[in-house]
């Protein structure tokens, strides 16, 4: 249970204040009866949002939620980085959402693909943990013909990249032409794929997500087009 007014302040809809001008003006309705009394205590259950209006809309999921997106190019998926973030592709009351939305891992502003946003800590920290040895795999158009030998260099677990001191996890990398290739890593270092590519002598020009754990990137999802994951979706990430 919780009251109506912090529920709906932390999903972003405003201060408690707003929230009870919003019930005062009859905004808020549950199952087909506007409510009036902001301070009232309201089951959470996961058919809320389509039993909750506000303000004539559907309520917004409520936490613990997770949101699959296909980030497009040309964003970035820090608030703290310069250029248009992938928070801003989202609702804008959903960056006062508490507890606040992050995205799990990331992809770097020249990066397109499947990108997962939450405010579920354990789940976020389940799929990054080291642990957890989630696969990500990624579609690399490269500058250059491969040599025939990065397969057999990156599934041996021996690459150091530049600047570092542990050497890489082993990687799965499936030709897919003479300058595309599917890599498959387990790690999230940063701009992992692009120096591992580098590290053998080539150069990424363009890389796409597809996949995380058992999760696969819908393909009739546009770039920029977002949404909650399910349940079962979310158990896909560990498949």
């Amino acid at each position: 249970m919780a009251r109506l007014d912090r529920l709906l302040a932390n999903l972003g809809y405003g201060s408690r204040r707003e929230v009870a001008d919003l019930v005062r003006h009859r905004q808020v309705v549950l199952d087909g009866a506007e409510l009036r009394d902001a301070g009232a205590r309201i089951a959470v259950t996961a058919d809320l949002p389509s039993r909750m209006t506000v303000v004539g809309q559907p309520m917004d999921p409520p936490a613990p939620l997770t949101v699959l997106m296909h980030k497009p190019l040309g964003v970035v998926c820090s608030h703290r980085e310069e250029g248009r973030s992938v928070y801003e592709l989202l609702p804008r009351r959903w960056r006062a959402r508490m507890p606040a939305l992050s995205t799990i891992g990331r992809l770097d502003k020249d990066t397109s693909g499947l990108l997962l946003i939450t405010d579920d800590g354990p789940f976020l920290h389940r799929v990054i943990s080291p642990k957890a040895k989630v696969a990500k795999s990624y579609v690399a158009t490269l500058d250059r013909p491969l040599e025939g030998s990065e397969a057999e260099v990156f599934a041996a677990g021996t690459l150091v990249l530049e600047g570092e001191r542990d050497a890489l996890a082993p990687a799965v990398l499936e030709p897919m032409g003479p300058t595309r290739a599917r890599l498959i890593i387990t790690e999230g270092r940063y701009h992992q794929v692009r120096r591992m590519f580098a590290a053998v002598g080539n150069h990424v020009t363009a890389l796409h997500r597809e996949r995380i754990g058992g999760l696969d990137l819908p393909g009739e999802m546009e770039p920029g087009a977002w949404r909650a994951l399910t349940v079962e979706e979310q158990a896909a990430v560990f498949a």
